[in-house]
């Protein structure tokens, strides 16, 4: 993302809010999440947003499912990372370069005129009409156009496009922080110099990361001086880090493409750890879940202390109909990765999904547990909801069902569901005090709608 001229091609990211709700319902952007990935990609940035002043906690990581190069902070402190991205990194090191330089971005204050308008955006908004202009721009014709509205004043008002002063800063800012961290920023300079061979592609195929964020000869060469004068310039990537890295990218090539790709890839004579989780996912994708299960199991065999190994082999066989069998498998991955929402989730789930009381008992227990550390998740409220339903405790059914229904921008449901879940609690009780703010928070975005 070269210099800030916008046009129809750069328009992909100005002006966001004045694009309304129609914006995300054209595009429905798709996200990805994954503990695995997600507990990856936590522990590169962690020491970086430290390093920064920021507070790690608030600084929200989003994955888009989505082919393109791309990378870039909205909203306040939201980070949002492409699948693209992620798979063409070569190394650890140039995946934290450019983690490192959104995080100057936002430590530098680079989209200040926006943030308090971006902060309460919807994220499906933001990212609706980042992807829509994106078709329109590939050619998508009436449906890329339809999100931008025919806004032309708003191809004046770029708010999540770089000028080159920003670009050098962040980049200096990113160097610090690797410093700070003891870690080299040769990545860096590997990631700018692969963007950089966009420019010598078709318009259509450069990637949106040059568009918005421009390099040029002056800003590499100032860069690769600042990495020269470092102490850490020579520092390798850890171990762990590149195999955790392997590993991302398997299992979002697992999961993305059709079997035939993946085994072209990850070929059956290839016995790495990152080929053989490639062909699971893909085999239990299928289905075939004997050829699934022997790579998981030599998987397990090898690394029996890897959550995410025996969480794979839970999830394999819930969704191949052995619910009874998920269990065990997802009770491991919870007892080696107790803090991780998504596999509390996942257990959850299947402990719904198994018909017995007692188990739904446990799935409260286990999905309240989840939400203690992720309570945006929708599909958490869903399952829980259910849960309570088959408990009979209707007032934290609906109560659980509020929450959904506001989560999903649902807001008359979410009142409807809030105003029948207070008979159910005394008033000025915590429960009854968070259904007050639910139908606060949800007629107020009624308003704004």
């Amino acid at each position: 993302m070269i210099k800030r001229i916008l046009t129809p091609v750069s328009i992909f990211l100005v002006l966001l809010l004045s694009l309304g709700s129609a914006a995300a319902k054209q595009t429905a952007p798709s996200f990805i999440r994954d503990a695995e990935i997600e507990h990856t990609l936590r522990a590169y940035a962690r020491p970086l947003f430290k390093a920064a002043g920021l507070n790690g906690d608030d600084v929200e990581i989003y994955i888009i499912n989505s082919d393109d190069l791309n990378a870039f902070v909205a909203g306040g402190q939201r980070l949002f990372i492409y699948r693209g991205l992620l798979e063409r990194v070569e190394t650890p090191g140039q995946l934290k370069g450019v983690i490192a330089h959104e995080t100057g971005h936002i430590a530098g204050g680079h989209l200040a005129r926006t943030r308090d308008a971006l902060a309460n955006a919807n994220v499906k908004s933001i990212v609706g009409m980042i992807l829509g202009v994106a078709a329109m721009v590939a050619g998508g014709g009436e449906a890329g156009a339809a999100v931008v509205l025919g806004s032309q004043d708003a191809a004046t008002k770029s708010f999540l496009s770089y000028s080159r002063t920003q670009e050098s800063s962040a980049d200096q800012a990113a160097i610090t922080y690797l410093n700070r961290t003891g870690q080299s920023g040769r990545g860096m300079v590997e990631f700018l110099e692969i963007i950089g061979k966009d420019q010598y592609q078709p318009q259509t195929t450069i990637s949106s990361y040059y568009r918005s964020h421009p390099v040029s000869s002056e800003r590499v060469s100032a860069l690769a001086q600042r990495v020269d004068g470092s102490p850490y310039k020579n520092i390798p990537a850890s171990d762990i880090d590149i195999i955790a890295l392997k590993k991302m990218q398997a299992k979002l090539y697992g999961y993305t493409r059709p079997l035939a790709k993946t085994l072209k890839k990850y070929p059956v004579n290839d016995n790495s750890v990152e080929a053989r989780y490639a062909r699971a996912i893909g085999f239990f994708k299928y289905p075939d879940l004997p050829k699934a299960m022997k790579e998981i199991d030599s998987l397990i065999a090898e690394y029996p202390a890897d959550p995410y190994f025996h969480e794979l082999k839970g999830q394999a066989l819930y969704e191949n109909a052995d619910i009874l069998g998920a269990l065990p498998s997802l009770e491991t991955a919870i007892t080696l990765a107790p803090n991780e929402p998504l596999i509390l989730t996942m257990y959850g789930t299947v402990l719904n999904a198994t018909g017995d009381l007692r188990d739904s008992e446990r799935a409260i227990i286990v999905l309240n547990d989840s939400l203690s550390l992720d309570p945006n998740n929708g599909n958490t409220w869903d399952q829980l909801a259910t849960a309570y339903s088959r408990t009979g405790d209707t007032g934290m059914l609906s109560l659980a069902s509020a929450e959904r229904s506001l989560l999903e921008g649902n807001n008359q449901k979410a009142i409807f569901y809030a105003k029948r879940a207070q008979d159910f609690f005394k008033l000025g009780s915590p429960s009854y005090l968070r259904l007050d703010d639910i139908i606060t928070y949800a007629n107020q975005a009624s308003r704004k709608q």
